[in-house]
């Protein structure tokens, strides 16, 4: 059986990792660097984050593709190797993660309006989607993951991208962020999105990044109130709010112990995938792990 599949048979709660970013920053990825290039230049780097959040208790780990879709490259002048880096960062994953923890093929938006209201046609954004599935994919995830999502026009074409691409066997999960008034920044509300994407034929639904657990919080309220029995909820939390410094570094006001109660609480709504997202670390989601009795108290 496929190993994301086999997670939800086996536990109740399935514990996700936390930000990939943050912790490259903190490798030395300069901001405005392409994270995705990590994959060839800097694999141990790479890596050495993905064997952090396993050792922290994680039981999947996310690939460094975030932005790699051929539009989210060409800001780096790498559009051409979408291929290649979505399968390396496929492929490191797979490495750590051995047989036991499953891979998530991160696949977030392209950074583009789509039509009307931009130049992007649904078309285009699925043939983008397509081409970074299928890398991941040959690289070796367990499941697709659309998340950070703000139009369900957007979701729409990266669903039907990846089925395209890879077919109906491997499973497809989606997040969508609301940061706006309770909904995203394209107006679509929890109750909308949940709908609307388990009408795509989707069974893991929910929540990620955002201005902090309360938000997830809130989001993971309005799915659980709605849902159908057969779809699991995701909740992917910020560590708590960004906030910028001097100097132009973002920090984040989440401690691990605020990142365990937001763990139990959305546990509490009946939430079965449970992560964490931008300003996380190993630190954060170990204090989750324990919280939720996942992992041994440190001795």
């Amino acid at each position: 059986m496929n190993r994301f599949l086999r997670l939800f048979q086996e536990h109740d709660i399935v514990l996700g990792d936390g930000a990939m970013g943050t912790m490259l920053q903190r490798l030395g990825l300069t901001s405005g660097g392409a994270p995705e290039l990590w994959n060839v230049e800097a694999p141990e780097k790479v890596q050495s984050v993905h064997r952090g959040y396993i050792e922290a208790g994680s039981m999947i780990i996310t690939t460094n593709s975030f932005g790699g879709t051929r539009y989210r490259l060409a800001l780096h002048n790498l559009q051409d190797r979408v291929h290649e880096l979505n399968k390396a960062a496929a492929a490191i994953a797979r490495e750590v993660a051995g047989d036991k923890v499953a891979v998530a093929g991160s696949m977030g938006p392209t950074g583009e309006l789509m039509f009307p209201l931009g130049t992007l046609s649904f078309e285009e954004a699925k043939d983008a989607f397509a081409e970074q599935a299928a890398a991941l994919v040959e690289g070796g995830v367990d499941f697709l993951l659309i998340e950070t999502m703000s139009a369900l026009e957007e979701v729409q074409a990266a669903i039907e991208g990846a089925r395209e691409a890879v077919g109906e066997d491997i499973p497809i999960a989606v997040t969508m962020t609301f940061d706006t008034r309770g909904h995203t920044m394209m107006g679509v509300s929890p109750e909308q999105a949940l709908e609307a994407i388990y009408g795509w034929g989707i069974r893991f639904i929910g929540s990620n990044c955002g201005n902090g657990p309360e938000e997830t919080i809130t989001a993971m309220e309005k799915m659980a109130a709605v849902k159908p029995d057969d779809v699991i909820l995701i909740a992917q939390s910020n560590a708590g709010v960004p906030r910028w410094q001097k100097g132009g570094e973002i920090v984040y006001d989440g401690t691990p112990e605020v990142m365990a109660q937001y763990a139990l609480r959305v546990r509490d709504l009946g939430v079965r995938y449970i992560g964490a997202c931008c300003g996380s670390t190993p630190d954060h989601i170990r204090a989750m792990a324990q919280a939720l009795g996942l992992a041994p108290s440190p001795t």
